[in-house]
C-alpha cells in the first residue's frame, strides 16, 4: 500500500465514510492504496463488532493481504458473477469525476473489478482534485514485457511528452505488475484532448494490457467522497 501518513486524517475519513455504505450479503470489490486501506480496515471493525456478513473480491496482492490480516473473506473473482459496491481511491479526479490510478501498479484488475461493479466509489483527500487530469500525474500503462519498447515508440507519436519505464525502489530492475507486466508511465498533456477518446486509443496499441484512464469507468455522481479537515465533500 501506499504511504498511510500522508494527509491521513482525510483519507481516514473518506475510507470510513465510504465503508458505511457496504451492506450484508454483499460482494464488495477492495481497491489498492493508502485512502483504500482505511476501507478495508474499517470493514474488518464492521465485520467483527457489527456482525457484517460480506464477501470481498481484492484488486492486489496488498489488498488481499490487508483482507485476510482484518478478517474478511475473500474469493476469487473469476467465481464472482455480480459485485454490488466496489470502493478504491485514485491518484487524480478531474471535475468530470475522469480518473487516473494506478500509483500502485494495480489499475488493471481495479478497471476489471469496478466495471463488474454495480456502484463505484471513490475515496480520496483534497489533493487528488485537478482541473484537468495530468495535472500531476503520468498515465500508467501496463504492457506485455516483450512490447515495452514499441509501445513506447507508439506513445510518442501519440504526442505523450514523456514516457518512463517505471523502476522498483526496493529491488534491482522495473516494477513488475501482480500480473507479470511492465509499467510505462506516460506524461500526457490532456488540453483539448477528449478523456475517453485517450484511454480507448491507449488501450488499442498492440502490447497494451490496460491504462490508468479511467473515463468509461468512473463513479456516479454523489459518489466521489473526499475527506477534509472541514468535513466529508460528495462530489
Amino acid at each position: 500500500m501506499k504511504n498511510l501518513s500522508a494527509n491521513s486524517e482525510a483519507k481516514q475519513a473518506a475510507g470510513v465514510a465510504a465503508a458505511a455504505l457496504v451492506e450484508s450479503g454483499q460482494t464488495v470489490g477492495l481497491g489498492t492504496g493508502s485512502t483504500a486501506a482505511y476501507m478495508i480496515q474499517e470493514l474488518g471493525r464492521r465485520v467483527r463488532e457489527e456482525g457484517l456478513r460480506i464477501e470481498c473480491v481484492a484488486t492486489s496482492f496488498q489488498s488481499r493481504h490487508l483482507a485476510v490480516k482484518n478478517d474478511l473473506s475473500i474469493v476469487p473473482l473469476d467465481l464472482v458473477s455480480r459485485i454490488n459496491i466496489s470502493i478504491d481511491g485514485a491518484d487524480e479526479i478531474d471535475p468530470d469525476l475522469n480518473l487516473i490510478k494506478g500509483g500502485g501498479a494495480a489499475h488493471t484488475l481495479e478497471k476489471l473489478v469496478h466495471s463488474m461493479s454495480d456502484r463505484f466509489v471513490v475515496v480520496a483527500d483534497p489533493s487528488k482534485l485537478v482541473d484537468r487530469l495530468g495535472t500531476r500525474f503520468a498515465v500508467p500503462v501496463e504492457v506485455l514485457g516483450e512490447a515495452a519498447a514499441y509501445v513506447e515508440r507508439r506513445l510518442r507519436d501519440m504526442g505523450v511528452g514523456d514516457v518512463q519505464l517505471r523502476m522498483a525502489t526496493r529491488k534491482d530492475g522495473p516494477v513488475v505488475t501482480d500480473n507479470g507486466n511492465l509499467v510505462l508511465d506516460a506524461l500526457f498533456d490532456f488540453s483539448g484532448r477528449e478523456v475517453a477518446a485517450l484511454e480507448d486509443s491507449i488501450t488499442l496499441i498492440p502490447g497494451v494490457v490496460a491504462n490508468g484512464i479511467f473515463a468509461h469507468c468512473r463513479p456516479h455522481k454523489g459518489d466521489c467522497i473526499i475527506g477534509a479537515p472541514e468535513g466529508l465533500r460528495r462530489l
